[in-house]
């Protein structure tokens, strides 16, 4: 769970995970465009890359290949488990 914690530090990496809740399954340049366009953020594809494989392994995001691309979509289990160690007092 540590490793969750270290990848959501980081606000780029934050955005990224932002882009990837609009649409699963998004190439690098998609989501270094919509970093761009969408949150102001100017990161090349090298540092938008280096960030999703912090993300990938801390199990946030999950990627496959097709043909020649990369698609990356958001994972959210570990996400869950956090909210599931830390209940919400009022609903119980």
């Amino acid at each position: 769970m540590a490793d969750v914690y270290d990848a959501l530090a980081a606000p780029a990496r934050r955005a990224i995970l932002d882009v990837l809740t609009v649409r699963d399954d998004q190439s690098l340049f998609e989501i270094t465009t919509r970093l761009l366009g969408d949150h102001g953020i100017s990161l090349t594809r090298q540092a938008v890359s280096q960030h999703l494989a912090v993300l990938e392994e801390a199990g946030l995001v999950s990627s496959r290949r097709q043909g020649r691309t990369r698609l990356h979509t958001l994972d959210t289990r570990p996400l869950r488990a956090i909210a599931r160690r830390w209940p919400d007092k009022e609903s119980s």
